[in-house]
């Protein structure tokens, strides 16, 4: 039998995203999200969600770019910190010791250390309860060539990226192979 939790934001996996965006300055920021997800294939696309209150908000209105930039395992504490912080009175990035690069693709920045970076513009926002949720057309996904596999790809085992339990506030990295999407469930055809 399954116990009921009622009403709440529980859901795996959820990702652990830092959001590069620039303020009005010129000034570098860095924020992390665990609400987020693709959205759309054609355009590719995600979304990712943001309270009113934070200092990103503003940055990815007035720039209408953010990048996503994926934390390897061995970076949860970066990624931590940048999620506890504001960007309004603190520099992350010298404070984290990582590296902003200025994006070729959209008008946000990149972290240079972090192993997976998707270039995004903003082409919409809805207003979600307590959230900002808003969908970013990708323009471009740079991934480190030492994080691809043999077939070129990004092998999520290298990229190892950190995952995040929201019932109990925990950072957790990815799993084993399981098999193949689109494959493994044909003997039940």
């Amino acid at each position: 039998m399954k116990k009921s939790l009622g009403a709440s934001a529980l859901v795996y996996p959820t990702p652990v995203w830092v959001i590069g965006t620039y303020d009005k300055n010129e000034k570098a920021d860095a924020t992390t999200v665990a609400w987020g997800g693709i959205c759309s294939s054609k355009p590719p696309a995600v979304a990712i969600s943001l309270r009113k209150s934070r200092y990103a908000y503003n940055n990815i209105i007035e720039r209408q770019a953010f990048t996503i930039n994926v934390p390897k395992s061995d970076q949860a504490v970066i990624a931590d910190y940048c999620g506890m912080v504001s960007g309004r009175n603190t520099d992350k990035f010298v404070a984290a010791g990582i590296t902003a690069v200025k994006s070729d693709t959209v008008d946000a920045p990149c972290i240079k250390e972090f192993p997976m970076v998707i270039e995004c513009k903003l082409i919409s926002q809805t207003e979600v309860g307590v959230h900002v949720h808003f969908i970013g057309e990708i323009l471009d996904v740079k991934v480190d060539e030492s994080m691809l596999g043999r077939d070129g790809l990004p092998d999520i085992l290298k990229i190892s990226p950190v995952i995040y339990a929201p019932e109990n506030q925990a950072y957790y990295g990815v799993g084993k192979y399981l098999g193949n999407a689109f494959a493994m469930g044909k003997d039940l055809k």
